[in-house]
């Protein structure tokens, strides 16, 4: 399978996460009506029938972060193991981004060390915020100087907006909070200067962007005039996000992509499936789709252009 389909958006959901996180207030994750069952059998079987040769497993939302700091490094660490554990049992089939106790710095900061010196993880999955800390939160700064320090790749993952009780108006929150969510933390990022101060980060933004692409000239337009700087940073804001890279999970054809090449080029795009909270079928059926859309250019197939981005930004993960 080493020409398959190379899936940096795919996600593990052990029975001992879905109690816990149960337990933890989650019964109804994100507005949805239950959690989707997983195995890892099961997984490899929808990999199969799709022609994925390795997926990079992270947690989704809601994360690991419940409240309690102790509690959350303790829940970090399992899973983390765990998916270790299957990238061994299963090699070449499963790369690991592992999970972080965020917004909890000094147990991040611990578990960065173990997860890429003992685990070997393949990079970081970072929600687009946890306990209403985003991502260009200044305290959050020793983790990104760290994650700079070793090159990391960094996966984004959206969850439910600090305001969702009012914002979601009672329905599914992945449907559009999702993907304002990930446009908010990207673009305090941006406005942070957490993209130019830590620029070794390799960062992975997912669904299309989200609502990045038609808001990109916006955020510039905001940055450039009306947004103070003490120091204007080096590259404008349509500068750094055509250096992000982008997954292609969910509802990519026929209007995303489209949209996302007006932003970046081609060589930023990868392949996700967002198995296992995409249920088996639709995953299919968005797989189907991306194959029958029109190649990316001659000679080349959504499938070739996205391995091809992937084994360049993950080469150990896909030796």
């Amino acid at each position: 399978m080493s020409s398959g389909l190379i899936d940096v958006h795919a996600h593990l959901l052990p029975d001992f996460y879905v109690q816990q996180a149960t337990a933890a207030g989650h019964a109804h994750p994100d507005g949805m009506g239950d959690w989707p069952s997983w195995s890892v059998d099961a997984h490899l079987e929808m990999m199969h029938r799709n022609g994925i040769g390795t997926a990079m497993l992270s947690m989704s939302s809601p994360g690991v972060h419940f409240g309690d700091d102790s509690a959350a490094r303790l829940l970090a660490r399992r899973v983390n193991e765990y998916a270790a554990e299957l990238t061994r049992n299963h090699p070449g089939r499963f790369g690991s981004f592992v999970s972080l106790p965020l917004p909890d710095v000094d147990g991040s900061l611990e578990e960065i060390a173990f997860a890429f010196d003992e685990l070997d993880a393949d990079g970081v999955a970072l929600l687009t915020q946890t306990q209403g800390v985003y991502l260009g939160d200044e305290r959050l700064d020793p983790v990104f100087a760290e994650l700079n320090r070793r090159r990391a790749v960094v996966f984004l993952h959206p969850t439910s907006p600090v305001c969702w009780e009012r914002s979601a108006l009672g329905r599914p929150r992945p449907m559009v909070e999702y993907i304002f969510d990930t446009a908010r933390t990207v673009t305090d990022m941006l406005l942070a200067g957490v993209l130019t101060r830590h620029s070794d980060i390799r960062v992975i933004v997912p669904h299309c962007g989200g609502a990045i692409p038609v808001l990109a000239d916006r955020i510039n337009e905001f940055m450039e005039l009306f947004v103070p700087w003490q120091k204007a940073p080096s590259l404008d804001a349509v500068q750094q996000l055509r250096a992000l890279y982008y997954d292609i999970a969910g509802t990519a054809f026929p209007r995303q992509v489209p949209a996302l090449l007006k932003l970046v080029g081609t060589d930023r795009l990868l392949f996700g499936s967002d198995y296992c909270w995409t249920p088996s079928s639709l995953a299919d059926a968005h797989i189907a789709a991306i194959d029958a859309a029109d190649p990316p250019a001659e000679d080349t197939t959504w499938r070739s252009l996205t391995t091809a981005n992937a084994k360049r930004l993950l080469p150990q993960a896909l030796r």
